[in-house]
């Protein structure tokens, strides 16, 4: 049954296990957007309270009245700026609000490394290796997701186009076509094609 790739129902990530192949998820672009500005606004609202709590507190504990306390303030903010950076990772990557976002970062850093040997996919491809022409209809479905969530239609003709000829092909050479994971042993057996 072919899965769709805007579905309007919620979705959630399981930030723990960085060992899964990640998978293209069924959403709804609007939202995608809606939840992404409002776990974005939440983050950026903490590092503000943050930075001028601990700045506030550098200077109380360690600052001069009437002095130059500028050194004091850019430290507050530096350690806020850590301590966000260890909230991310530690606490918030896993909450079900952060979950868009997440999802976002993880499918543009696998299309990022397909993107780092794409030469040597399109190579493998024209040599019909399975795996590479999996690995690139991963690569034209995460980027065409990518491009419809984050409401970029430039480039989407020419991708359009570009799909339905890869995906012919596969159908020509009896490769299923809904290639929604990624699977890492595609990228390793790539990485070893001799160009």
């Amino acid at each position: 049954m072919p899965r769709s790739l805007f579905a309007t129902e919620p979705f959630t990530i399981d930030a723990r296990n960085p060992v899964a192949m990640f998978e293209i998820q069924p959403m709804n672009a609007e939202t995608y957007r809606r939840q992404t500005r409002r776990s974005t606004v939440i983050i950026a609202l903490m590092f503000l309270a943050l930075a001028m709590v601990l700045s506030t507190a550098a200077v109380a504990l360690f600052g001069e009245p009437g002095g130059d306390n500028l050194r004091f303030n850019v430290g507050g903010v530096f350690a806020a700026l850590l301590l966000m950076a260890a909230l991310m990772r530690g606490t918030f990557w896993t909450q079900e609000w952060m979950a868009p976002a997440v999802y976002g970062w993880q499918l543009k850093r696998s299309l990022m490394s397909i993107t780092n040997v794409m030469h040597q996919v399109t190579a493998a491809v024209d040599k019909g290796d399975p795996s590479a022409m999996k690995l690139l209809r991963f690569y034209h479905l995460g980027l065409s997701q990518m491009h419809q969530l984050d409401g970029n239609s430039s480039d989407h003709s020419q991708l359009t186009r570009e799909m339905e000829q890869h995906k012919a092909r596969m159908e020509a050479l009896g490769i299923e076509t809904e290639q929604t994971q990624l699977n890492p042993a595609w990228l390793e057996a790539v990485k070893q094609t001799q160009m």
